[in-house]
């Protein structure tokens, strides 16, 4: 069987932090090496950070929804979940920021089409749940009377007035964009797990740290 190699190309920039990983494909008997480059260490560290933070964060909001209203643990819990929403919105944020300034490396050719397209299109969605979730909890703790209580102990009072109209608008897209950001998510697991299984690309090894 013929092995493939790993190269070591001189154009790659170890600033970039672009690695270099070969994939095998089968054609054949031969095996093609397919070169494929890896995203930053940044980038890395900033999508599995909030991938851990966001899932435990929409577990945390659904949990509140059984949490009896009018009683003090549902205070404490919900001041916790608006401090730690604004923690994450942040670090959506600089990640926004570092995706805008930093191309991701781009799909192997070797990919199908419709499979390029069907992940571009799952990420924009992703991104766009990133953006509407935490800012539309925000904006709803913002036009109520309670507004936000930093880790119970530093109150920021609402800028908005107290409107209930408005609230539950904007509280409604909060918790609706939660499950279609779950399933999504769920939708890019799959799909993660596929690649683990069948890693004809190299796709799962472009965001894996190790």
């Amino acid at each position: 069987m013929t092995r493939a190699h790993i190269a070591e190309p001189a154009d790659v920039s170890s600033h970039e932090a672009r690695d270099i990983v070969v994939a095998g494909v089968r054609a054949g008997r031969a095996v093609k090496p397919i070169a494929v480059e890896r995203y930053t260490r940044t980038a890395m560290v900033l999508h599995w950070l909030l991938a851990l933070a966001i899932v435990g964060q929409i577990a945390f909001g659904w949990y509140l929804q059984s949490v009896p209203r009018k009683t003090p643990d549902r205070t404490i819990y919900v001041n916790y979940h608006k401090s730690t929403g604004i923690i994450i919105g942040l670090l959506i944020f600089a990640r926004l920021a570092w995706r805008l300034t930093h191309k991701p490396p781009p799909l192997p050719a070797s990919m199908p089409s419709w499979e390029r397209r069907a992940a571009h299109a799952n990420h924009v969605l992703l991104y766009v749940c990133m953006i509407v979730m935490p800012l539309a909890g925000y904006i709803a703790s913002n036009f109520s009377k309670f507004g936000v209580k930093f880790f119970n102990r530093i109150t920021f009072p609402p800028w908005g007035i107290d409107d209930q109209a408005v609230y539950a608008f904007f509280n409604g897209l909060h918790v609706a964009t939660s499950y279609l950001f779950v399933a999504l998510i769920a939708l890019h697991i799959a799909a993660a797990i596929k690649h683990a299984l069948v890693p004809r690309h190299g796709i799962l090894r472009r965001m894996l740290p190790l």
